[in-house]
C-alpha cells in the first residue's frame, strides 16, 4: 500500500533495521508486558530520532517523525503509544533548547539522551476525573539547593525502561499557590519507584504502569518554571509540546488502523469501491495530520497553531473510527476468528478516543477561541 509503504520507507531511512526486526516476532509478543520492542528500537538508535542533528541526534522532521511512528504503529502499537511519549517530551524540550540553556536547567542530561540513547517517560498530558490536563501530578517542598518532590503518574509508559522522567510539578509560590515547573530527572534517583497499574492486555507492551516519586530531591538546575500568558494561554513549552503529542499519539492509531486497512487492500476482499473509499479515508486523515507537521516545521507554534492542531486530531480520531469499523466488516469474520491480530488491532485502535484533551473538555474553549479569545486549556 503506497502510503504505508513510503512511512516504512522513512522509518528505515532513520532507524535502520528496526522495522525488520519487529517483524520478526509475533504481534502477541510484541505486545504483552516486556515486550522486546523497546530493546530494538533502543538498538536503532531510536531516542535520538527527533533530536537535532547540532545535538548528535538523527534530527527527524515533523514530517519524518509522523512517518516513522505511522510504520512503527503497523507493526507494535505498544511501542509506537511508549515511544510517542519519549519523543514528544524530547522534542519540546530540544525545540526550546536556547530557552532552556538561558533557564538555568542542566543541559548535559539532555545532550546525553542521543549520547547514550536514553529513553525518557513523560508525566505530562494526563486526565483524571475532576481534574485539568494540564494540573501538576507532583508536588514540591523547597529545601536548600532544590525541592523535595512528592507524587505519582498514572499510566506512565516506559515505567520501567525509562532513563530519565520529565514531569511537571506545583513548586509553592510566595502567596500560598503553586507555580507550574517542569522537571527532569534521571531514573536512578532515590525514591522513584515503578508499581503495577496497568491491568489491560490492550497496550501492555507501552509499560504504562504507576511511577511514584517519594522524597524525591530534585536539584533547582533540574526544574524549569513555565507560565500561563496574561490572557491565560499556555506558554511556548506547554504549547509545543501539546503540539507535539497530539501529532505522534494520532499518527501511531493511524499506524494501527493502516495495518488493518492493508489487510484489506492485499486481500482484495470487497469490491473496488470498497477498498478505495477505506483507503481514501485513511489516507485523508494522513494529509492532516502531514498538515500540522508542516505548521511546526514552518515554526508555527504559537496558540492558533494549538487550536488548529487539535481541530485536526479530532477528525484524524473520526476518520480512523469509521475507518476501523468498515475494515473489520470488509475482513469478515473468518479473519477475525482466524487469528488474534485484527481482533487485537481493532480494539487498540480505538484508545486514541482516551488521550487528552478529550472532545468534551475541549468544546467550550474552542468555542470561545472561534469567537476570538485565547485558547484556554485547563
Amino acid at each position: 500500500m503506497r502510503a504505508l509503504d513510503a512511512a516504512r520507507e522513512t522509518c528505515e531511512s532513520c532507524l535502520p533495521g528496526l522495522l525488520k526486526k519487529l517483524d520478526d516476532i509475533p504481534l502477541a509478543d510484541l505486545e504483552r508486558p516486556e515486550s522486546p520492542g523497546l530493546g530494538h528500537f533502543r538498538a536503532a538508535g531510536g531516542p535520538a530520532l527527533v533530536i537535532p542533528k547540532e545535538y548528535r541526534g538523527i534530527g527527524a522532521t515533523p514530517l519524518q517523525a509522523l512517518a516513522v511512528v505511522r510504520a512503527i504503529g503497523a507493526v507494535s502499537p505498544s511501542l509506537a503509544v511508549a515511544t510517542t511519549m519519549h519523543h514528544f517530551s524530547v522534542a519540546t524540550l530540544f525545540t526550546l533548547a536556547d530557552s532552556i540553556k538561558s533557564s538555568g536547567m542542566e543541559w548535559a542530561l539532555l545532550e546525553g539522551i542521543a549520547e547514550q540513547n536514553l529513553l525518557v517517560a513523560s508525566g505530562f498530558a494526563e486526565g483524571r476525573p475532576a481534574q485539568g490536563i494540564l494540573a501538576p501530578t507532583m508536588r514540591a517542598t523547597a529545601v536548600e539547593g532544590g525541592y523535595v518532590v512528592n507524587g505519582a503518574k498514572k499510566p506512565c509508559s516506559l515505567s520501567r525502561s525509562m532513563d530519565l522522567l520529565t514531569a511537571s510539578v506545583a513548586l509553592p509560590a510566595p502567596d500560598g499557590g503553586g507555580d507550574m515547573a517542569v522537571l527532569l530527572v534521571p531514573r536512578a534517583t532515590e525514591g522513584i519507584t515503578s508499581h503495577p497499574f496497568w491491568r489491560s492486555w490492550a497496550l501492555a507492551g507501552a509499560e504504562s504502569d504507576e511511577v511514584r516519586l517519594t522524597d524525591v530531591f530534585v536539584d533547582e538546575q533540574l526544574i524549569m518554571r513555565t507560565e500561563f500568558g496574561a490572557a491565560g494561554e499556555l506558554d511556548q513549552l506547554q504549547t509545543v509540546g501539546f503540539i507535539w503529542f497530539e501529532l505522534l499519539i494520532s499518527a501511531s492509531y493511524l499506524g494501527m488502523v493502516s495495518a488493518l486497512v492493508e489487510r484489506v487492500y492485499r486481500a482484495g476482499r470487497g469490491g473496488d469501491a470498497d477498498r478505495a473509499d477505506l483507503i481514501a479515508r485513511l489516507e485523508g486523515a494522513n494529509l492532516l495530520l502531514e498538515g500540522v507537521a508542516r505548521m511546526l516545521a514552518d515554526g508555527e507554534r504559537d496558540d492558533e497553531a494549538l487550536a488548529k492542531t487539535l481541530v485536526a486530531r479530532y477528525a484524524v480520531q473520526d476518520a480512523l473510527g469509521e475507518s476501523v469499523n468498515r475494515a473489520v466488516e470488509t475482513l469478515g469474520g473468518m479473519a477475525f476468528i482466524g487469528a488474534s491480530d485484527v481482533a487485537y488491532l481493532a480494539a487498540v485502535s480505538h484508545g486514541l478516543t482516551f488521550h487528552p484533551p478529550s472532545r468534551a473538555s475541549f468544546r467550550a474553549p474552542f468555542l470561545a477561541h472561534v469567537a476570538g479569545e485565547p485558547l484556554r486549556l485547563a
